[in-house]
C-alpha cells in the first residue's frame, strides 16, 4: 500500500487535511508516536503547516507475550496508564508486575524525552486540535494512553490519524479520539509491516535526524494559521 512511512504521510495528510476543512477545525497541533509515528508525522505537519511536536508513550508487554500490548503508560505531569483487560486476564497479570513495567517504561520514555527533544518546550494541546499520528494500529494501546492524555491537558478537538488499521479496533478508538482519520481499514489483518514496502526499525540517531530537520525547516517558513496542503 505504501513505499515507506513518508509516502504514507503524505497520503495521510491529504485525506486529513480535507477532513479538518470539512469540520472547520483549524490551528492543528501533529503529535508523533516515536519511533514509528515520526516520518509520518513529519510529513503531515509539513502538509498542513502545522507545528510538530512528540507525545511519548511505551507498550507494555504482557507477561510471557512481550509482543502482546497489555497496555501502554504515557509521559506528562500526570503519567496515564491504559490496561487492555481483556489481555491482562488472559495472560495472568498482576499489579505487582504492571507497576514494574510501568516504571521500566516510563524510565525508557525520559530517556527518549531527553534524545530527542533536548531543552525543546512541549506545545499545549490546550484549546487546540490535537492530531495524533502513528505508522498504523495493531492494538491502540499506545493511541488510547495518548488520546487519554492529551484530553485530560485541554485539547479542543483530539484526531487520531494513521494510514492503517484492522476495522474492528476503528470503531474502538471512536471511544478515545473525537475523529478518527484511516486511509486503509483491513477486515483481514495480521500486522503493520505487511503495508509496507519499506518497514525498517527506526534507530534512535535517524529519529533525532528526521525531527530536528523538520523543526529547522518549520522555523524557516514563513507561520500561517490554516490548514492547506
Amino acid at each position: 500500500m505504501f513505499t515507506n512511512r513518508s509516502d504514507a504521510g503524505v497520503q495521510l495528510a491529504a485525506r486529513l487535511a480535507e477532513r479538518l476543512t470539512e469540520l472547520e477545525a483549524h490551528d492543528p497541533v501533529v503529535y508523533a508516536l516515536p519511533r514509528g509515528g515520526v516520518p509520518v508525522a513529519v510529513e503531515v505537519a509539513r502538509c498542513l503547516h502545522a507545528p510538530l511536536d512528540l507525545i511519548l508513550v511505551r507498550k507494555i508487554g504482557a507477561p510471557g507475550y512481550p509482543e502482546v500490548a497489555l497496555g501502554a503508560v504515557v509521559n506528562g505531569p500526570s503519567p496515564q496508564t491504559i490496561v487492555n483487560e481483556d489481555v491482562f486476564a488472559a495472560t495472568g497479570g498482576d499489579s505487582v508486575g504492571l507497576a514494574r513495567a510501568r516504571r521500566r517504561e516510563l524510565s525508557e520514555i525520559e530517556r527518549r524525552r531527553i534524545l530527542y527533544l533536548g531543552d525543546r518546550q512541549p506545545i499545549s494541546p490546550r484549546g487546540r486540535v490535537a492530531v495524533i499520528v502513528d505508522d498504523g494500529l495493531a492494538t491502540g494501546a499506545s493511541a488510547k494512553a495518548a488520546l487519554t492524555a492529551l484530553r485530560r491537558l485541554g485539547a479542543a478537538l483530539t484526531v487520531l490519524a494513521v494510514p492503517v488499521a484492522p476495522t474492528d479496533l476503528i470503531e474502538d478508538m471512536r471511544q478515545y479520539a473525537d475523529v478518527v482519520v484511516v486511509l486503509n481499514a483491513l477486515q483481514e489483518f495480521w500486522a503493520i509491516g505487511p503495508c509496507y514496502t519499506d518497514f525498517h526499525q527506526l534507530s534512535d540517531d535517524e529519529t533525532v535526524t528526521l525531527l530536528q530537520d523538520a523543526w529547522v525547516a518549520a522555523d524557516a517558513s514563513p507561520p500561517t494559521d490554516g490548514v492547506t496542503t
